[in-house]
């Protein structure tokens, strides 16, 4: 199951501390000051990378740290910094620092972000000599790193989204297309999250049901409009057991152009799912309807192996063409 949204507490390292330390010589024990700094706390970045999988590795992890950097030494030998830490998240990552509310995103494959930087070494006492006071012994603590909560949400980034009312078909023809083998139901929000597949190297996403007033909230409302916003294609699933199929298509471009205007400006497909399920006849006058509405339109039967092959031609075109 794809995970799309989790919080997590991330902080950077400590800064090591700097120390009091002498310089020993022979015939000199006290030679003076030789207290090192302490070594910089380890930074932390996020970077992109392409794999809707990765934000599952993080799902039971409360916390995540920096390493700390390393105390000062004698000798004027400063402590080794943190070594900086790289989270891989999702392309689509969005981040959110609960702490400052400062937003953070991630775009494009292998893009690299600073979210906390490592805190400061501290200073060892040779730091503070001075004609005035030649055997210090003033050292400072490292400072202590950045740390907060933040909200990570991913907002899937597909090649093609599957879209359409619940029970419209979208899984199981995500499953016909890409031989994935996602749990259907003949009742409405069977899928609870995004599915994804792989078609020929493209990436579909079947995006979980959608109903009237999906925009403002109602039922997964905009738990799963957000992914949308991403998609570069959309293929809108109509079932034939629509009483009203015109109206059934006209509910989801309403509830998209509600949420975002940018998502009716993307290429879009049609398809009449579950034509098995009417004559052909009937079939044949469903299509013609929704062709009123856009031309782009198609049918589909997934128990038919030829219905099936001629429709994935169709979707390499359309990507082809589209993406």
């Amino acid at each position: 199951m794809l995970i799309d949204e989790l919080k997590i507490y991330i902080e950077s390292g400590k800064g090591g501390d700097g120390v009091a330390r002498w310089r020993h010589e022979k015939s000199k024990e006290f030679a003076g000051p030789s207290g090192g700094n302490g070594g910089k706390g380890a930074s932390v970045f996020i970077k992109a990378a392409r794999d809707v999988s990765l934000l599952a590795r993080y799902k039971h992890l409360k916390n995540i740290s920096g390493e700390n950097g390393q105390n000062g030494m004698r000798n004027s030998m400063h402590g080794r910094d943190g070594k900086d830490l790289i989270l891989e998240f999702p392309i689509g990552s969005n981040f959110t620092n609960l702490r400052t509310q400062q937003k953070f995103s991630l775009d494009k494959e292998g893009q690299l972000i600073e979210i906390l930087r490592g805190g400061r070494g501290g200073f060892g006492n040779e730091n503070f000599k001075s004609s005035i006071n030649v055997s210090p012994e003033n050292v400072t603590a490292g400072k202590p790193g950045e740390g907060a909560d933040f909200l990570i949400e991913l907002e899937l980034i597909a090649e093609l989204g599957l879209i359409g009312l619940p029970n419209a078909g979208k899984t199981s023809l995500l499953n016909a297309l890409t031989q994935t083998n996602y749990k259907v139901g003949d009742y409405p929000f069977t899928t609870l999250e995004p599915n994804l597949g792989s078609f020929f190297g493209f990436v579909l996403a079947d995006i979980p049901g959608l109903i009237e007033d999906s925009s403002s909230g109602k039922g997964l409302g905009h738990k799963f409009l957000k992914h949308i916003k991403r998609t570069k294609v959309l293929l809108h699933c109509v079932s034939a057991e629509n009483e009203n199929i015109t109206k059934a298509y006209n509910t989801i471009r309403k509830e998209i152009k509600n949420y975002h205007k940018v998502l009716v400006e993307k290429p879009e497909f049609v398809v009449l799912t579950k034509t098995d399920l009417v004559s052909e006849k009937d079939a044949d006058k469903l299509v013609k309807e929704l062709k009123k509405i856009n031309p782009k339109t198609f049918s589909v039967s997934i128990l038919y192996s030829d219905s099936i092959g001629a429709f994935k031609k169709e979707i390499t075109e359309i990507l082809k063409n589209s993406v």
